[in-house]
């Protein structure tokens, strides 16, 4: 076949695929090839029919053989980009994406718009397989090439918002190269706006501040992005929540902050980040009843703040709220989710302040959830205050051995640690013996002053040691005074006051005092309560003594409160109120129906009522609950005799007098 017959051949082979006649083409190209093996046209023409038969493998291997003869001809490049890009292909992203970069490369001195096209093509393919680096450079050259042809500034400001938006999911996969991309297409585009101060240029602005809030590392550019948008946006209170979130979220409480937080106020005082700021500054002023009201309602408007739920929990357990700060521990844990980078931190902070409060409460469970807690910080093992609270929630448990255990340890590698020490003390305490309780709380004290549970372990060691520690003024009540002092909401460091002052000073005034302020800290302490209000009766002052029973009997649950109703029944009885008396007996029944006493105190009031049937089956009952109280089986007769049961009476004051045969009442009755 001559050089003629050749191009013959494939002038042929071009009109068949023209024609649509591809079987025919082939022909056409292998007589060709028999000629000239090497024949880079007769290869590309192959390509092209083979894949219009849906022969792909023929088709690919048509264009690599033609690639192979001419590496830097278009025809071959082209059609394999365009077999590739048939929706049958499968499996071949990686090798198109290759294909696209050559096209890219041989196009660049040449046809700009087919450059354009096939780009867009590229970026496109690595955006669906989620390659944003790539995504990123490869687009970042077409603004280039744009920039180099002169494009406007409008056409320039659209590519950069479409590279915003190819990127913005580009966050979750922490990659800092394209990161940086991103960012830069936001100042770009802010830069290339039309309008400013507009809504577009607004709304990019908010973007870019949300996306600078999700890298830690650019603190500083976050910084100059929220004051640059404030200036030119002053009445927009959105870049100086953003700010507010980044100073909460960081730890620090600097001036900066401060300022940040009442300038914000000023300019929205409902605004979540801003009432949270307030509500951190009260917590380090140490006014924590405030912290926990700001912290509170900030929460409400921006609950998804994980260290804004930390240091409530941290507030709420400065006021002795243990139950509430627990929840807002978990509420941190919920917001935080899978933490990575500074959130980590946030999440064994979180975990370590809730195993803190589940300890003070004290139980066997809430001992177990801290040992839980305690469990999931990341290199708690190796942590000596991790390992001292986790040996006073095994103590809380009763796993003496185990708690010792890790006292011991502690107290050989961290011998100035003063939990170390505190866990010693509580060790020998719970097992009374005082003596080394003593020694180690002032061994703690001595490594760290301030700590208001170690001056009320030490009180309540030198109470329970002997009586002259626990009448010694130096001692226990030193002690106790020091933890009220160092703490105003240790309820049980005033019901002990109360005590000293009680049983050993004899100033019945100044022991009211301290149990009612112990019962004001904690309304559960029923011991502190009944004191307070036993020595108002004592002190005759009954407006207190009704006041703090009004105030309890006022916020009881059904069925609790007890010592409460009883109190005031009893106070009712003895001032010829029998009707309130019923009523208040009844309800300290219904907390604690096996009663004897009560329900003879019931007995009573229904009688001064002239309930007296109702009075008989009150005085009954006490007498079948504890057939020791006399009283209440002399009355049950006495009433039978007023309501005529002769003989019952009888039979009733004969039993009596079995068991007491002096007893005059019965004698007479």
């Amino acid at each position: 076949m001559s050089n003629k017959e050749v191009k013959a051949a494939l002038k042929s082979a071009r009109d068949a695929i023209r024609n649509k006649e591809y079987k025919e083409a082939l022909k056409h190209c292998k007589a060709v090839l028999k000629q000239e093996k090497n024949n880079y046209n007769a290869w590309v023409f192959i390509g092209l029919a083979a894949a219009e038969l849906e022969q792909s493998d023929q088709a690919k291997g048509a264009y690599k053989k033609a690639i192979e003869l001419e590496p830097n001809q278009l025809l071959a490049w082209q059609g394999l980009a365009n077999l590739y890009e048939k929706p049958n292909q499968t499996d071949v992203k990686g090798d198109l994406a290759d294909v696209y970069q050559k096209l890219l490369e041989l196009y660049e001195s040449g046809d700009k718009q087919k450059w354009c096209d096939v780009c867009n093509k590229l970026v496109e393919l690595y955006h669906q397989e989620k390659k944003y680096l790539e995504v990123a450079e490869t687009w970042q050259k077409l603004i280039r090439m744009k920039q180099e042809e002169g494009a406007e500034k409008t056409e320039l400001h659209q590519l950069w918002k479409k590279m915003i938006q190819l990127l913005k999911d580009s966050t979750r996969s922490q990659d800092n190269k394209t990161g940086q991309l991103l960012l830069t297409a936001f100042e770009h585009a802010l830069h290339s706006a039309d309008t400013v101060p507009g809504e577009d240029h607004q709304n990019l602005y908010k973007d870019f501040i949300q996306c600078l809030s999700k890298f830690p590392h650019e603190v500083g550019r976050l910084e100059k992005a929220c004051h640059d948008m404030m200036a030119l946006y002053p009445t927009m209170s959105y870049p100086l929540e953003v700010l507010c979130l980044h100073f909460i979220q960081s730890g620090t409480l600097s001036e900066k902050a401060l300022h940040c937080f009442s300038r914000l106020l000023e300019m929205d005082a409902n605004s979540g980040p801003g009432v949270i700021g307030f509500g951190i500054k009260c917590l380090k002023e140490n006014k924590y009843k405030e912290a926990v009201k700001s912290l509170t309602e900030g929460l409400q408007k921006t609950n998804q703040c994980p260290a804004a739920w930390h240091y409530l929990a941290e507030a709420q357990m400065k006021i002795h709220e243990h139950r509430n700060a627990v929840l807002s521990c978990n509420q941190a844990l919920e917001a935080l989710g899978t933490p990575e980078g500074p959130n980590f931190q946030w999440k064994n902070l979180a975990l370590q302040l809730k195993a803190e409060i589940l300890i003070k409460i004290a139980d066997a469970d809430a001992a177990e959830e801290a040992i839980k807690a305690l469990e999931q910080i990341v290199d708690g093992s190796s942590d000596p205050m991790v390992l001292a609270l986790r040996g006073q929630a095994y103590l809380n448990k009763g796993l003496m051995d185990q708690a010792s255990k890790i006292s011991q340890e502690l107290l050989l590698s961290h011998p100035h640690l003063a939990e170390a020490h505190a866990l010693e003390g509580l060790i020998h305490y719970s097992q009374k013996n005082y003596e080394q309780a003593e020694k180690s709380f002032l061994n703690a004290i001595e490594r760290k002053a301030g700590i208001a549970e170690y001056h009320q372990y030490l009180g309540l060691t030198y109470w329970f040691m002997s009586d002259e520690t626990k009448k010694d003024k130096g001692k226990a009540l030193t002690q106790f005074l020091k933890a009220a002092k160092l703490d105003s909401y240790v309820g049980s460091a005033f019901y002990y006051l109360g005590n000293y002052y009680r049983d050993i000073a004899g100033d019945k005034s100044r022991a009211r005092g301290c149990y009612k302020k112990a019962f004001e800290l904690d309304e559960t302490d029923e011991e502190s309560g009944t004191a307070a209000v036993n020595l108002s009766v004592e002190l005759g002052d009954m407006d207190t003594a009704l006041s703090i029973l009004n105030e309890v009997t006022e916020k009881a649950r059904p069925g609790t409160a007890k010592w409460a109703w009883l109190h005031r029944g009893v106070y009712y009885l003895r001032t010829g109120q029998p009707s309130q008396a019923v009523a208040d007996l009844q309800a300290a029944l219904r907390a604690d129906p096996k009663d004897s006493n009560c329900w003879e105190s019931l007995g009573e009031a229904y009688f001064n009522r002239g309930s007296y049937s109702t009075a008989l089956k009150s005085f009954r009952k006490a007498s079948e609950l504890n057939p020791g109280l006399v009283y209440s089986i002399y009355r049950a007769a006495a009433l039978e005799q007023i309501l005529g049961k002769y003989e019952n009476a009888i039979a009733t004051y004969q039993q009596i007098l079995k068991k007491t045969e002096n007893y005059v009442p019965a004698l007479k009755g």
